[in-house]
């Protein structure tokens, strides 16, 4: 019998195949984390760097619901906050920290940040998340801890200090404020916010409960090594992907 290999990312001979894949995988997690309630009001952002125009990223428009958001309304801004494609205008100074990102992290095809409640809560208490499980384990001594946020909006010192504590993490937490994953493709960030999400909540419900069980260093990180990879992050989202595309099929339009 021929071996079965386990799906990979995809790889384009077209730019704008891929600039078309990278758009549809990012309003495929709007509306996956309007879904999942990661939307509140107009507040979070997702964005997709553009593969031809690299310093220059897909965002979703200003005032439009992550239920709303489809491929056609996606906007083209540079790292200046300037709309270059799109007829809709964008928060310029809510994605400032996503344009200092793209342009740190040359990896960083994608940045999420969103409002969601778990994440909220767990960023309160301005501490990183244990290896209380083997999806927690995923963000063992890859995730960081911004301490220091100190306006609703954020300055653009701020910005800077914030990406300097994230490093070459796939995640940090913003105190008071929330969670911010990146990744290699969309899927991988996007997958990565649903897993940290998920693993405050654990965690949250674990300590009210009682006294956590810690898995040890090496084990945790033998497990990140294999959850925490970037293929298996993207791999993840390949069923959310499809599910969503099938009952909302008017995303791709």
């Amino acid at each position: 019998m021929p071996k079965l290999e386990r799906p990979k990312p995809p790889v384009f001979e077209r730019v704008e195949d891929e600039r078309l894949h990278r758009k549809q995988r990012l309003a495929a997690a709007f509306r996956l984390f309007a879904r999942l309630g990661f939307n509140e009001g107009t507040d979070g952002h997702l964005t997709a760097r553009d593969p031809e125009f690299t310093d220059h990223f897909w965002v979703n428009p200003l005032g439009v619901e992550f239920c709303d958001v489809r491929v056609s309304n996606l906007v083209l801004v540079n790292h200046d906050g300037d709309v270059v494609k799109g007829d809709q205008a964008i928060n310029r100074e809510a994605i400032a920290i996503h344009s200092q990102i793209h342009a740190a992290r040359p990896d960083a095809i994608a940045t999420v940040y969103a409002h969601s409640i778990y994440g909220k809560a767990w960023s309160i208490l301005g501490r990183p998340l244990d290896p209380l499980n083997e999806n927690a384990c995923a963000f063992y001594e890859h995730h960081s801890v911004f301490h220091d946020c100190t306006e609703v909006l954020f300055n653009a010192c701020e910005y800077q200090r914030i990406v300097e504590t994230l490093g070459n993490n796939k995640a940090i937490i913003l105190r008071n404020h929330g969670m911010l994953t990146v990744g290699q493709s969309v899927d991988e960030a996007a997958w990565w916010f649903i897993n940290l999400e998920n693993s405050s909540q654990a965690q949250l419900l674990a300590e009210a409960a009682g006294k956590p069980h810690i898995i040890e260093h090496n084990t945790a990180r033998l497990t990140r090594n294999h959850i925490g990879a970037p293929s298996n992050g993207w791999f993840c989202f390949q069923t959310l992907y499809n599910r969503i595309v099938r009952d909302q099929p008017d995303l791709l339009e």
